[in-house]
């Protein structure tokens, strides 16, 4: 007998959104699954207070949480040229972690439990989470199922990988001075860094309060100090004067083209970034989460094995690999490629194609309006690569990651 049906590990938007899905599921043997959603007891593991952002139509299961949307969207070229388009029919949106936290508590339909996991171990008839209360008793929880969300460790290792990481500050202006309407997606005019993309974006809550973001894509974070710096020559670029920082938040996305595997035993499944959700050319995390919870969620309801899916389709995840490995070695430059990919056509077709959605004619559209060159010698160099690694014992994945050149540096000014 098992103490529940599944255990979901972490509290982030993997966990919670999974957890939110599972309270409507009409399991097999009547009602919904019995769900233990498990975090760490509050202290040095909880993880800060996140925004979520991510673009779908409207009517999504999370509108009524929304803390912002946006139908229209500008891109900003290193020169200053701006394109303002909308997004149709997609709509940006932006979640708060701690919303959706307190409204997936709200419905209730599951047993939170405090637990700082130690092991996981998995079984031919249920598997078990081990770990210690927050009073320091050990204690052991079983079920049919777990969905574990943290990093796996070692972490999957691929030929390719770059840090997107970013601070970003919430920012309250005495006047007005940003355009609730309309969102800056990226902007290129902060100095490229030797090596890396950097780029700002501007997400309005109203005419006075936005979140301003610096992110590079590069080899190693920044200190936070640099990232202040970074932050306040872009608000001096935007004319802000006299704001308050009224909040904060940095982090830490790897894009890499390792491979991701969301079955880790019988029992035992990985969800979210550690199960492959995070978008490779991208970081955006959030939909691939959504897809993942709703495949278990029906894959419970038929009684079948609930193993997570990549969402991302192979093609795809072999153009990430492409790009990647173009950014890294310096082929091709970031700041006018993503320019010119979000600009050149209609903004809806790229979304669907970043999101994992469209058509392989409008994906060949796109892909013309890349450096076609260097991509091509790119793609060369990648499937010599995969042919090689596929022929030779003992390799697949096992060589050492490559960041962009140069190791530690600092932003060019």
């Amino acid at each position: 007998m098992t103490d529940h049906d599944v255990v979901i590990i972490g509290g982030g938007a993997a966990g919670l959104t999974l957890t939110h899905r599972l309270g409507r599921v009409n399991h097999p043997r009547g009602g919904p699954p019995r769900v233990a959603l498990v975090e760490p007891p509050p202290g040095p593991h909880t993880p800060p207070p996140r925004t979520w952002c991510f673009w779908e139509p409207d009517g999504g299961d999370w509108d009524g949480l929304l803390a912002a949307r946006w139908r229209n969207l500008t891109v900003v070229g290193p020169g200053g040229a701006a394109r303002t388009a909308p997004a149709d029919p997609y709509v940006y949106k932006m979640l708060r972690s701690a919303d959706v936290d307190a409204h997936v508590r709200s419905r209730g339909g599951f047993e939170p439990v405090p637990l700082l996991v130690t092991a996981v171990r998995d079984g031919a008839d249920h598997a078990a989470v081990e770990g210690t209360l927050p009073d320091g008793t050990p204690a052991r929880l079983t079920a049919r199922w777990v969905f574990d969300s943290r990093p796996p460790r070692p972490a999957p290792v691929g030929r390719t990988l770059l840090l997107q990481h970013f601070r970003g500050w919430f920012v309250r202006t005495p006047a007005d001075a940003f355009d609730p309407g309309a969102a800056v997606l990226m902007d290129f005019r902060p100095p490229q860094p030797e090596g890396a993309v950097a780029f700002a974006y501007v997400l309005p809550l109203s005419a006075r309060e936005a979140l301003v973001e610096y992110t590079e894509f590069g080899p190693e974070p920044l200190t936070t100090a640099e990232y202040d710096r970074a932050l306040a020559d872009h608000c001096a670029r935007l004319g802000l004067s006299g704001f308050e920082v009224t909040a904060a938040e940095q982090g830490v996305i790897p894009m890499t083209d390792a491979p991701f595997r969301p079955r880790a035993g019988r029992r035992v499944f990985r969800i979210g970034a550690a199960g492959g959700a995070t978008r490779p050319s991208t970081g955006y995390t959030f939909s691939g989460v959504l897809r993942q919870g709703a495949a278990v969620a029906a894959a419970l309801e038929r009684g079948r094995v609930p193993v997570p899916p990549v969402p991302h389709r192979r093609r795809h995840l072999a153009m990430d690999a492409v790009l990647l490995r173009a950014l890294a070695t310096g082929r091709v430059r970031g700041a006018e490629f993503f320019t010119d990919l979000l600009t050149a056509g209609r903004l809806g077709d790229v979304l669907a194609f970043l999101d994992g959605g469209g058509r392989w004619s409008r994906e060949l559209a796109l892909g013309l309006r890349t450096p076609v060159a260097a991509m091509f010698l790119t793609t060369l160099d990648h499937l010599w690569y995969s042919a090689r690694t596929a022929l030779t014992p003992g390799r697949g994945s096992a060589p050492p990651p490559t960041a962009t050149p140069g190791g530690r540096r600092r932003p060019v000014r």
